[in-house]
């Protein structure tokens, strides 16, 4: 597993994408995309040209569909994208999880990178993981993702030429993970049927998301999920003292009524509490 790892990693870091054939099992995925047909449905075509006007999308997936949790906690998938971003955080936050359908006639979407989202130098640092799960197999014709492998060496190259973008097929069981920096986008659907997947991405945890988990997963919601997936969306502090409730790591409201009064708690890196302690017994040393 250790040695999979490292070698998906490595292409991932090298390419700016690789693919995990058979990551679940398909009848996982089945049962996920039966589960949204109503809300595929129900929900009206995106309005804006790069949602894409013959497109529909829809997130807070983890409430939407309990075999979502399986995808988003995928134990090589979290592996994967710790190995890209912790050189940049001290945890990794679920930055999205978005259900997409392409209708016939939807086009190409514009290439780009989702770490343009955020103001932050580029080229230096990665931002973000993407993990495209298809509902449907993944084609040419029916729009599956566009890729420009090795794209994310070079934040400024923006005009690539269509032709050096592949298009992997895909089939349901199947991850499509590609980096922020990787540029990407959704191809044109000229088939005659909707192609639907769903995009998990994971992102520096000291970063606004791209979808408010915590608005989307209030205490109410939250307190069903495992530790681990409460954590990941948000109900947990980013060290130092990032992200906290009164002092305190926001896992608190998953435990039922909080206090009015709360005593603060520091929450800081082994690095930050040596420093700190040093400094407090310098400080008791000169008292003395």
């Amino acid at each position: 597993m250790s040695a999979r790892i490292d070698r998906e990693s490595a292409a991932l870091a090298r390419d700016g994408y690789c693919i995990l054939e058979r990551a679940v099992d398909p009848a996982l995925v089945a049962g996920i995309n039966i589960g949204l047909d109503s809300r595929f449905e129900a929900t009206p075509l995106c309005h804006g040209s790069f949602y894409g006007a013959r497109t529909k999308r829809f997130g807070a997936l983890l409430h939407r569909s309990s075999g979502m949790a399986r995808l988003v906690m995928h134990e090589r998938v979290l592996a994967i994208a710790e190995s890209a971003l912790l050189p940049w955080c001290d945890r990794i936050a679920l930055n999205l999880t978005q259900a997409i359908e392409l209708h016939p006639g939807a086009l190409p979407q514009l290439p780009h990178r989702d770490q343009d989202m955020w103001a932050g130098p580029k080229g230096t640092v990665e931002y973000l993981v993407n993990v495209m799960w298809p509902l449907d197999p993944f084609t040419r014709e029916n729009g599956g993702t566009r890729i420009w492998p090795g794209s994310h060496v070079d934040p400024d190259l923006v005009d690539l030429n269509e032709a050096e973008a592949i298009v992997p097929r895909l089939s349901p069981g199947d991850a499509l993970v590609f980096l922020g920096s990787t540029l990407h986008g959704g191809g044109g659907n000229i088939s005659p049927a909707p192609r639907r997947g769903i995009v998990v991405s994971y992102c520096l945890g000291w970063l606004k998301p791209f979808e408010l988990q915590w608005l989307v997963y209030p205490p109410a919601i939250a307190r069903t999920f495992s530790p681990e997936l409460a954590a990941l969306v948000g109900y947990a502090q980013h060290r130092p003292n990032l992200g906290n409730v009164e002092g305190q790591c926001p896992s608190i409201l998953l435990r039922g009524e909080v206090p009015d009064h709360l005593a603060a708690v520091d929450a800081l890196r082994p690095d930050q509490e040596d420093a700190v302690a040093a400094f407090v017994r310098g400080q008791l040393g000169e008292m003395g």
